[in-house]
């Protein structure tokens, strides 16, 4: 009678453990997924087109709102014409903190927040072509529906993307659930059937 008590017990345990595991597993595939689309704009390079607002705590006339240029640059007090093409949020940051550290103030507090993302552009067999404001968590559906929808002769499957990666542009097909990013261009193929 012991020993089936004890059989019980471990199979109890086991069971418990398995649930548990599984659970844990469960948590992590989400909290995963989060932080990868946390860390994809985390990574997001700045580049022409886009609208950032920088301000240095306690200095209202180092408070800049202002797009890239088609170089990539914006120009900034103190500082002039700022190459700024391809860095992140958080690196743009630093270099203005650095920048401004010793010759301008002692401790400045930097801050950077894109305002306004470049466009993307959509083009094709959709009912209302052109470029579009991007917002995060634009998918390729949500893209296509703000440029009006799909025409009658419009694929669904067929739909290329060029998209600038490491200085070049990359063209990929894509499907409808999947990212848009800015400045990507949506091409949407005429079905043959």
């Amino acid at each position: 009678m012991y020993v089936s008590t004890r059989r019980n017990a471990t199979r109890a345990m086991r069971q418990t453990l398995l649930v548990l595991l599984a659970a844990s597993l469960a948590m992590l595939a989400v909290i995963g997924t989060a932080r990868a689309d946390d860390m994809s704009f985390s990574r997001y390079g700045l580049n022409s087109g886009d609208k950032v607002k920088i301000t240095v705590f306690g200095e209202e006339d180092m408070e800049v709102e202002t797009r890239l240029s088609d170089a990539g640059t914006i120009s900034y007090p103190f500082l002039g014409e700022i190459r700024v093409k391809g860095k992140t949020v958080g690196q743009l940051q630093n270099f203005l903190t650095q920048k401004l550290t010793g010759d301008y103030f002692i401790d400045p507090k930097v801050s950077v927040a894109i305002t306004e993302y470049r466009k993307f552009f959509v083009s094709g067999e959709v009912k209302d072509p052109g470029g579009f404001s991007f917002e995060p968590g634009l998918t390729l559906e949500k893209a296509v529906a703000l440029a009006g929808g799909f025409t009658q002769r419009a694929s669904r499957k067929d739909i290329i993307v060029s998209r600038e990666e490491k200085g070049k542009l990359v063209e990929r097909a894509m499907k409808l659930d999947e990212s848009v990013l800015p400045g990507d261009i949506i091409n949407v193929k005429e079905s043959f059937f």
